[in-house]
């Protein structure tokens, strides 16, 4: 399922962006994303999802920005887990 949220934008801020409308609703999504899992509201692969990028597009993404990766010993002990699984 998927939620449509429609924001007004000034067509003035549009211009000072030049941005095409396409172009604005990615923007947006990717900052949200951001903003979203920087504050433990999302996880990563749904921020990622979120954002429409790919694993490594959306570490860049968030390296750029400078918001850390939340990794802690309970992930790392599935991460193991999985891990061992598989081999």
């Amino acid at each position: 399922m998927t939620v449509r949220c429609d924001i007004e934008i000034p067509e003035k801020v549009v211009r000072t962006l030049g941005l095409r409308e396409s172009e604005i609703s990615e923007m947006l999504k990717k900052e949200l994303s951001a903003y979203f899992f920087e504050r433990n509201l999302l996880s990563f692969g749904q921020a990622r999802q979120f954002a429409g990028l790919s694993v490594w597009d959306f570490l860049g993404f968030l390296r750029e920005r400078k918001i850390p990766l939340h990794y802690d010993l309970a992930e790392y002990d599935e991460d193991l887990k999985t891990i061992m699984e598989l081999s």
